[in-house]
């Protein structure tokens, strides 16, 4: 199978070609150049593995040049050696009224992680099977989550560095220092002032100077992405769709066939992106609602077919949402149009003007696929308590969103297929706004101290990544204006 871009060009790369480079030489993202079909025999199969094999089978669909034994062993070194906190690595939470897909469950205790454990096995082989010499240099722009995942994922790891941005003040305390403690010889962490877009655009900038790539590679250093505009960091998340609807197969609560909705509390538009692909696979999946806070920039899209980023920005609490451009939204753009030319029109016009608008046609066959909806901070809130008082169950302020939304969703459509709520981060990541929504008081109290207060409500207990935090040394405190970032990435580069 082979990669292109979604904005044209001559670029036909290998799937470990694509994870190397990261992001097309025309600025577009790489795509399949088809899509691969499963049969409901495929589906069925995956009921009895665990999570590691289920992984196996649905790469293996799309990373062609990979062979079977590179694959286990990236899946394995990725999930095993007692990184994850659950035997099923992400779990279907069977509660009374909700079904709770839990990707949480892994070092950096964020969905993030399903991925970005995978990524760096992925890239690392990559460069093996390509005869890469020089070493690459991951760039990351991040919201929260995404940072401390990568950061994880690729610490130490051979022929590789690692530099994250993320907004200055634009994190949770918790999330900050995941980042700003984090060990290893080959890893860099910097905030931007501005928030995450800023932080974004600059990286994208950096990618798309050719000269200053030039400039790295006389020192012997590529550069590559982990964000989810690289394929080899959206392909691992097709799997857990796939998986969860094994794990609702086994509970009884489907029968092969019936289709399953996914509401995916979104900001980037990766996570519920990949669930696409699933059903474009053949995967029985009827509507992916997306869920949006009050920076609901993706809910006016899939509601009127205009994207406009030129609004106001807010920092909520949802940090990992609070993003104004997503950036894999170009690939369903991609794939529901089959226009590269007609994306790249879009690409230039958002870059340029802050807005577009599609087709009539084009958005009435998305949103066949798609619905939305946002929460505000006051809804968020109100589902984590409805969430506690009614199941026992504690989400985090992400999932309170996904949790709200398909409720709201539910009612106003009258769609009563069974809903899965992607649940995208531990509670205790959010310890004092979950806290508050809760009825609790926080103001004094340090991140430690709440972290025990939810400890005593929740039945989970406190990831052991969180905890030990307390006790770390910080050891980045970088800071830099967006137009010095390519100025912070060449002196990270020399070291």
């Amino acid at each position: 199978m082979k990669y292109i871009s979604t904005r044209g060009g001559a670029e036909h790369l290998t799937s470990a070609e694509a994870i190397l480079q990261g992001l097309s030489e025309n600025g577009g993202l790489f795509v399949p150049e088809e899509l691969p079909k499963v049969a409901p025999s495929f589906i069925e199969a995956l009921v009895p593995l665990a999570y590691e094999e289920r992984a196996v089978r649905v790469l293996q669909a799309f990373l062609t040049d990979y062979s079977e034994d590179e694959l286990r062993g990236c899946v394995t070194r990725a999930y095993g050696g007692g990184k994850f906190d659950t035997e099923r690595r992400a779990p279907t939470k069977l509660l009374q009224t909700h079904n709770v897909l839990e990707l949480w469950h892994g070092p950096t205790s964020a969905f993030k992680d399903m991925a970005l454990q995978l990524l760096p096995q992925l890239l690392s082989t990559a460069l093996a099977k390509t005869g890469e010499q020089d070493d690459v240099l991951i760039l990351v722009a991040t919201s929260g989550d995404t940072g401390k995942a990568a950061l994880e994922g690729f610490r130490d790891v051979p022929q590789t560095k690692i530099m994250v941005f993320y907004p200055e003040g634009g994190v949770s305390r918790i999330q900050h220092l995941q980042m700003t403690t984090q060990e290893g010889g080959n890893v860099n962490v910097t905030a931007v002032r501005g928030n995450f877009d800023d932080a974004q655009t600059g990286v994208k900038r950096i990618f798309g100077d050719k000269a200053f790539g030039k400039e790295l590679a006389a020192v012997g250093v590529k550069l590559s992405s982990a964000n989810s505009i690289n394929w080899g960091r959206l392909v691992p998340q097709i799997v857990y769709y796939f998986s969860a609807y094994a794990d609702l197969l086994v509970a009884g609560r489907i029968t092969m066939g019936d289709a399953v909705n996914f509401c995916v509390p979104t900001g980037n538009f990766g996570d519920i992106l990949a669930g696409f692909y699933a059903k474009c696979m053949g995967l029985p999946v009827g509507r992916l609602v997306c869920a949006s806070n009050k920076n609901n920039v993706l809910t006016d899209f899939l509601t009127t077919g205009t994207y406009n980023r030129n609004r106001a920005f807010y920092q909520t609490i949802t940090p990992s949402m609070d993003i104004l451009i997503s950036s894999n939204l170009e690939r369903l753009l991609y794939h529901m149009s089959g226009s590269t030319a007609a994306v790249a029109g879009w690409m230039k016009a958002l870059a340029e003007t802050g807005t577009y608008t599609i087709p009539g046609d084009l958005l009435a066959k998305i949103q066949e696929t798609f619905a939305a909806g946002w929460a505000d901070e006051d809804a968020t809130k109100a589902a984590i308590k409805e969430a506690y008082d009614t199941e026992g169950y504690i989400p985090d302020t992400h999932t309170a969103v996904a949790w709200q939304v398909a409720e709201a969703y539910q009612k106003e459509t009258g769609d009563t297929r069974p809903m899965v709520v992607v649940s995208t981060a531990s509670p205790y990541k959010f310890n004092g706004s979950v806290l508050a929504a809760l009825g609790h008081e926080t103001a004094g109290k340090d991140e430690f101290a709440l972290l025990d207060e939810l400890a005593f409500m929740n039945s989970d207990p406190t990831p052991a990544g969180l905890a030990s935090l307390k006790t770390k040394t910080v050891r980045h405190q970088d800071v830099c204006e967006r137009e010095e970032m390519r100025a912070f990435v060449r002196a990270f580069a020399d070291k």
